[in-house]
């Protein structure tokens, strides 16, 4: 069960962070060239939310079937902590894409409160692309590469 929930995180995850380019991208190109803001926009930045949410669900069930979970009883907090594979996969990139997320979820939800195109552009730009960044600092590289 591990191997086939390892995979589809792992295959997803390019789903999300190329959507979450798009997505990115779509808002700071609209925010900087005064575009209206139309449906299309909506759907992108609504999918980019929806995608998201969708890989910490598979993220979350990966994160108790793996066997770098069972290393918080086997060596503790603190032997966790001084492993740094143990400590990105048990603590940093948790965290942090969870953290992207929330940023991608308020984003989402400033922004349908909006009532004109610039604004609109300019909150999705900010959240989007800040959750862009942490995804990317917490990405574990040698396994994507």
């Amino acid at each position: 069960m591990y191997e086939t929930i390892q995979f589809i995180h792992s295959y997803w995850a390019y789903l999300v962070l190329i959507v979450l380019i798009v997505a990115a991208a779509n808002a700071i190109v609209g925010f900087a060239s005064n575009k209206e803001y139309g449906a299309t926009n909506f759907r992108i930045a609504l999918f980019t939310l929806i995608v998201s949410h969708l890989q910490l669900l598979i993220g979350i069930i990966l994160y108790f079937t793996t066997p770098y979970f069972k290393m918080f009883s086997e060596v503790g907090m603190g032997g966790v902590m001084k492993d740094p594979i143990l400590r990105l996969y048990n603590v940093e990139h948790p965290i942090i894409m969870i953290l992207a997320i929330v940023f991608i979820t308020i984003g989402y939800s400033k922004h349908k409160k909006k009532l004109t195109s610039k604004p609109k552009f300019k909150t999705l730009a900010i959240f989007y692309t800040l959750a862009l960044i942490l995804v990317l600092s917490r990405i574990p590289w040698n396994a994507w590469l």
